[in-house]
């Protein structure tokens, strides 16, 4: 064996670890991101439902409950010992005549917009300070909705 030849299969064996090394990185790294991924897809669905528990509360108070007029502006739902989420709904009353109950005699219907932002921040819905963050979710739900049924 001459002595330029010495040492070439050291070399390889340090070339084919590099790679694997490499290789390595690149599978760990696409599996954290994957886990990241999965981690934001699950909490973006339960930010989903908690919007929607928000729109149903707000519906179910403005037609049933204390927040007839929506006077009082926006309400807090802390959900943060169940799932991690806090819940802004917002109400918005318009009132309006359409048709006539009895001759002369405009019918009023109110009509109601419930907005809920849920979202991860532990203050207010949306929160701007957070929204750089990775672990930040938030999503928004609107409904509308009418005090009178069809049939009134």
């Amino acid at each position: 064996m001459k002595a330029a030849e010495r040492g070439v299969g050291a070399v390889a064996a340090i070339m084919v670890l590099v790679v694997l090394a490499a290789l390595s990185a690149a599978i760990v790294r696409m599996g954290w991101t994957m886990q990241t991924a999965r981690s934001q897809t699950v909490q973006a669905a339960q930010a989903l439902q908690a919007a929607n528990a928000g729109v149903q509360w707000g519906l179910n108070e403005a037609l049933h409950g204390t927040w007839t007029t929506c006077g009082t502006g926006s309400r807090v739902i802390d959900l943060r010992p169940r799932v991690a989420f806090t819940v802004v709904v917002t109400c918005q009353y318009d009132s309006y005549n359409e048709g006539e109950s009895a001759p002369d005699t405009p019918r009023a219907v109110g009509v109601y917009t419930i907005e809920a932002t849920a979202c991860t921040s532990a203050t207010t819905c949306p929160d701007p300070a957070m929204v750089s963050q990775p672990t930040y979710v938030e999503r928004v739900r609107r409904a509308v909705a009418t005090n009178k049924g069809f049939e009134d």
